[in-house]
């Protein structure tokens, strides 16, 4: 492999394969990753029209011990789509091996190099790249982002994941200091032991302890220790730099999603909605990029910043298409269901406490809000969704029209949509992987 690369960040990674994971997990369990679900990618990517046939081709750039790669490659297994696996640590890639043995996947290519490198290696172009955890430890962050996009297909897309700063304060914090502790410490052995003896001994107003809930990876063994706090190459990014960086810099559009949360951690009337402020209706009013920054700064508890990097906001399936088929997404959440939360105020506002993102806001769900949700089913597009919800119509007046409907259902659809809830397919393309 040439030398293309930070010397101690490969070796660390050699050391300590980042995640650390064991391939007998393969046999009872499957790693998923939040970006790489493939519903996603079609929804925020490819306007819902992305059947992942037809050669579509996917790169893992700094897919470590597997986790991207094998979750793409399991639910592509029966396509003839491949996914290539590249990564500078030998020792994390023949762990991503073996676990893919064990699964019999046979779709992956495996590289070892650096993704620095991907404009020379003859690998083509891909689909879609996921670099997830990677720009952030490079010493030149963009040459890595310019090297993804010269091997990435014009109406390709990333998935990406970088580090945010307002949630890793404390993180930095505590590197300063353990670079102060091991200023003589010479071997990671040493560091690694001085670390945790110092971890089990701080004060509880120290900010790393204050902020426990937010960092688990120091209690995964060393090598998520060392990646969290000994780290030779880290940097974070706020919402700002990252819109400096690639909207303004290289012109892409950003889709936020945060694990389990989606884009709710960045939309200020999500962050605040509980007890909202008399000003929130002002702050729905404020461009994108402005909400995002805010939304940050107010909860204070985003670690890593997941986005797809698209072309244009054209990639997103577009809602008021009566050719797209709405689906529940990443929870055994039905119709039913659904309907009946949002018909506990009688078509009045309430307050939706969703569980599983901790979210908590008040939503109008509409006048025909309910009635909709009830025949959403996953198969039916909205057109067909709209023509039965006339065909039950028992009102005076007649049936609203299409346009009616798509206006009442916006906000209802707003919110499971930031949730990554409801998400949208093209009646033309199978649905793949949904509840």
């Amino acid at each position: 492999m040439p030398d293309n690369y930070l010397p101690r960040v490969r070796h660390q990674y050699e050391a300590l394969p980042y995640p650390h994971r064991d391939p007998q997990d393969e046999h009872h369990r499957l790693e998923q990753t939040w970006l790489e679900d493939l519903p996603m990618v079609n929804h925020y990517c490819f306007a819902g029209r992305q059947t992942f046939r037809n050669g579509f081709r996917a790169l893992v750039a700094g897919g470590g011990t597997g986790d991207a790669t094998i979750f793409l490659a399991e639910q592509l297994r029966h396509t003839d789509a491949q996914v290539v696996h590249l990564d500078m640590s030998s020792a994390s890639i023949a762990i991503a091996q073996a676990r893919a043995a064990i699964r019999g996947l046979t779709n992956i290519t495996w590289v070892h190099d650096s993704l620095l490198n991907l404009p020379t290696l003859g690998l083509g172009h891909f689909d879609y790249i996921n670099c997830s955890g990677v720009l952030h430890h490079l010493a030149d962050p963009d040459a890595g982002l310019r090297a993804l996009q010269q091997v990435l297909k014009d109406d390709g897309a990333l998935g990406l994941m970088v580090y945010a700063t307002t949630g890793r304060t404390a993180i930095y914090q505590m590197q300063t200091l353990l670079r102060m502790v091991h200023t003589d410490a010479d071997d990671d052995s040493r560091r690694l032991t001085t670390t945790r003896d110092l971890l089990g001994s701080l004060p509880g107003s120290n900010w790393f302890v204050r902020a426990a809930n937010l960092h688990q990876d120091h209690k995964e063994g060393d090598a998520g220790l060392y990646d969290l706090l000994l780290h030779s190459q880290d940097r974070a990014y706020s919402v700002d730099e990252l819109f400096d960086w690639l909207a303004d810099g290289h012109g892409l559009h950003l889709s936020f999603s945060d694990v389990q949360r989606g884009r709710a951690p960045y939309l200020p009337h999500m962050v605040l909605g509980r007890k909202p402020p008399a000003m929130l209706a002002q702050l729905k009013t404020r461009p994108r990029r402005q909400q995002y920054a805010m939304a940050e700064l107010l909860g204070g508890d985003i670690v890593t910043h997941s986005f797809y990097a698209t072309p244009s906001a054209a990639t997103i399936a577009p809602y008021g298409d009566v050719d797209y088929v709405p689906f529940f997404f990443h929870e055994p959440l039905t119709g039913e269901i659904a309907a009946q939360v949002f018909a506990t105020n009688r078509g009045q506002p309430f307050l939706l406490s969703h569980q599983h993102s901790g979210v908590a806001l008040t939503v109008n769900p509409g006048k025909y809000g309910p009635q909709i949700l009830r025949l959403i089913d996953g198969q039916r597009s909205f057109g067909q969704i709209f023509d039965l919800f006339r065909s039950q119509w028992h009102g005076k007046a007649a049936a609203p029209d299409n346009t009616t409907l798509f206006a009442d259902f916006a906000e209802a659809y707003d919110t499971l949509n930031a949730l990554e809830r409801l998400l949208l397919r093209h009646h033309s393309v199978p649905g793949l992987g949904q509840v």
